[in-house]
């Protein structure tokens, strides 16, 4: 029996960079009660999980003692928060930052390859989106920006070519950091061994759990993937496309047919 669920988020929880259906947040709302720990782990900001989970949860009626089996691990899982239930609020235990100097050669090997490869639309960015985001413990590449829209997103790279190119052509130009191909326009860059298997150790560590009390859910399960990492590490991992598959695949451990109340 699992004692951990983990997911990814984007494309595996949602569709990307939108909030959780009320069917997800209802299902995970469900495995939480059934004392399952509920651990969302993605290369996306803190406020993000927040926006695109926690809130919709607590909109679908989960309570504070719900939330202290919801674990978040932020930025592959160099960031974790968890909820204190007598403070009502989220607290975080552990961060693991570049330094300034590790972003500005990450930004720019990025950009340049980017640029080089004519993969940099700054045009297309709508008021106030960036292209380059530091996340603090890593550096995050969206092609489009983070406001764009999904259709938009879902066309710009649906086979990674271009972004296997960026990558490519950033390895060869900043070779001492690691990067990772994730959601529709994305690509995370950090030091090596911070990726998820970073995040999953810790995770491990946090929750006093071993890899066969894990089941991991995640989209990006291929070689260059950023779901890789836990597929090498052993743990069981289910792969999914789609929002609908992760619940498809939930609603059969909670045992649950039709919809939810």
């Amino acid at each position: 029996m699992k004692k951990v669920l983990s997911f990814d988020v984007d494309q595996t929880l949602n569709v990307a960079k939108t909030p959780i259906t009320d069917d997800i947040a209802d299902l995970l709302i469900g495995c939480l009660r059934a004392d399952f720990a509920i651990c969302p782990i993605s290369g996306q900001k803190f406020d993000q999980f927040l926006i695109q989970i926690v809130d919709c949860l607590t909109r679908r009626g989960a309570k504070p003692e719900d939330l202290k089996n919801l674990h978040l691990f932020v930025a592959q899982g160099t960031q974790y928060y968890r909820y204190d239930v007598a403070k009502k609020d989220w607290q975080q235990v552990y961060s693991y930052p570049l330094t300034d100097e590790q972003v500005e050669k990450i930004t720019d090997a990025i950009r340049s390859a980017a640029e080089e490869l004519g993969y940099w639309e700054e045009d297309k960015l709508q008021p106030g989106d960036e292209i380059i985001e530091n996340r603090l413990s890593q550096v995050t590449f969206s092609a489009l920006g983070q406001k764009a829209g999904t259709k938009e997103k879902y066309a710009w790279d649906p086979d990674h070519k271009k972004r296997e190119q960026i990558v490519k052509r950033a390895k060869e130009l900043a070779p001492e950091f690691d990067y990772e191909i994730g959601g529709t326009t994305s690509i995370n860059a950090i030091t090596p061994g911070m990726n998820k298997v970073f995040g999953m150790t810790h995770l491990m560590e946090e929750l006093n759990v071993k890899k066969e009390d894990i089941l991991y859910f995640g989209d990006m399960t291929q070689p260059g993937g950023n779901d890789y990492p836990v597929v090498q590490m052993g743990i069981d991992t289910i792969t999914v496309r789609t929002h609908e598959d992760t619940a498809f695949a939930l609603r059969g451990i909670l045992g649950i047919t039709g919809n939810l109340a």
